[in-house]
């Protein structure tokens, strides 16, 4: 018999270690090619490490809730073959969620050897053995199963689309026990309160939600951020009436001949990305005493997700980008944020964050620097406003679209005097906006 390590994959930039959250099989088990033996997680996603071979699991060298280091064998396989020890290093995460069902995978039945709930119906939908057991300790039926729409590969439901469905499932069964005891509650009060005295106000007036993972790590990353960081503030009013209109005029030609929509964002973040090349101290990060100047300048764009958190995906390299190519990449990062697709080294190495309140009509805002960043921009909503304007035969008011630029930054790095001065030319610049500077 022959012994393959299975070692633990990079899971992209700056990862270095992930923890075990659960073993998803046991000494002696027979195991596949592609199933699942373990879950883990970073502090950036959750993912599933597979085995590379067929065989029968020998050993288990971590347990659940030890961090091994990427490269390091977690388990051991027993293969068929001659007796000599060899190692398999299990492809990149990342890529893994990009992987095409294997032919023999993809036509096997969910169930091998055991049913989810007895006496149902086997389904033929491929579904992962970490999803078969959480919905056999949930107490799902496969009707039930069949309801879920997967966001994974080729529609494949992901731990995450079953999670969204108990959470669902459950608030439901919660909302109808509550409305339920209210109704026992306002029956009861109604049989012994006179009828010319007011009902009693109900005692249901608030509801528990605990946080998810992801919400307890935004927390978590926000409130280090400002431990970590002197943050200050700057705000500059920007007349940008000039690229609205050329933007309205030109996006229809640019989706047609680029295949892409054009929006405010991209028109934005490529002035953002040209000024930050003028002031480079603005691309920087700070460790120990030394300030650490980046050459390249990725640029993160804060996304809004459907569940209400926030991702930032970064377009690397930004400054190598045509508008066209900038808003391709913003564009389908963003896409791919809301699908749940990206891989983990495209939310990782930003080192400058873009964030566009516009979207929900906020005029402006003091965003919390991404850390090890210093500094982060927020661009307020466009609105039409009445504006004093200065003319060769005197000044005059006209309706203008104005938008407010704030800059959050890191006081130890950027004093109040430089972030001025790249607001005001990032100002000079959008306002001086013409299309042939694109």
């Amino acid at each position: 018999m022959a012994e393959v390590k299975i070692l633990l994959p990079a899971m992209g930039e700056g990862v270095t270690e992930a923890k075990i959250t659960k073993w998803l099989v046991k000494v002696g088990d027979v195991i596949e090619t592609d199933q699942p033996l373990a879950e883990i997680a970073t502090d950036k996603v959750d993912s599933e490490v597979p085995s590379t071979c067929n065989g029968r699991v020998n050993q288990l060298l971590f347990s659940e809730g030890d961090s091994p280091q990427v490269g390091q064998a977690i388990c051991t396989i027993e293969v068929e073959g001659e007796t000599e020890t060899s190692s398999f290093t299990v492809k990149n995460i990342s890529n893994l969620t990009n992987e095409p069902i294997p032919q023999n995978k993809a036509s096997e039945p969910i169930i091998s050897n055991e049913v989810l709930v007895e006496n149902q119906e086997i389904s033929t939908r491929y579904i992962s053995p970490l999803v078969r057991n959480i919905a056999k300790q949930e107490g799902i039926s496969i009707n039930e199963l069949s309801s879920i729409e997967g966001s994974g590969l080729n529609g494949r439901i992901t731990k995450d689309d079953l999670t969204r469905f108990i959470e669902l499932r459950s608030n439901r069964i919660s909302k109808i026990e509550a409305e339920a005891k209210e109704k026992i509650v306002q029956e009861q009060v109604a049989s012994s309160t006179p009828a010319n005295q007011p009902e009693p106000y109900s005692t249901l007036a608030y509801e528990v939600v605990p946080m998810d993972r992801m919400r307890k790590l935004i927390a978590e990353h926000m409130v280090r951020s400002k431990q970590t960081s002197a943050h200050v503030a700057s705000f500059i009013e920007v007349d940008v009436t000039n690229i609205v209109n050329w933007r309205e005029a030109n996006k229809d030609n640019f989706q047609k001949i680029y295949g892409d929509k054009l929006t405010l964002t991209h028109l934005f973040a490529q002035a953002t990305v040209t000024e930050i090349k003028r002031y480079p101290l603005i691309n920087s990060s700070i460790e120990g005493e030394n300030i650490i100047l980046k050459r390249n300048v990725n640029l993160g764009i804060a996304t809004a997700l459907p569940n209400g958190n926030l991702i930032v995906p970064v377009v690397k390299r930004a400054e190598t980008l045509n508008l066209a190519g900038l808003a391709k990449s913003i564009n389908d990062l963003a896409l791919r944020a809301r699908e749940n697709k990206l891989k983990p080294d495209e939310i990782t190495g930003g080192t400058f964050t873009f964030t566009n309140l516009g979207s929900f009509e906020t005029l402006t805002g003091t965003p919390i620097i991404n850390q090890p960043q210093v500094a982060i921009l927020a661009i307020g909503a466009v609105k039409k406003r009445p504006v004093v304007m200065e003319t060769p035969t005197g000044d005059v008011i006209a309706i203008r679209q104005i938008c407010i630029l704030s800059l959050s930054y890191d006081h130890r790095v950027i004093d109040g005097a430089l972030a001025g001065q790249f607001l005001k030319s990032l100002r000079d610049n959008l306002e001086s906006f013409r299309s042939d500077n694109i």
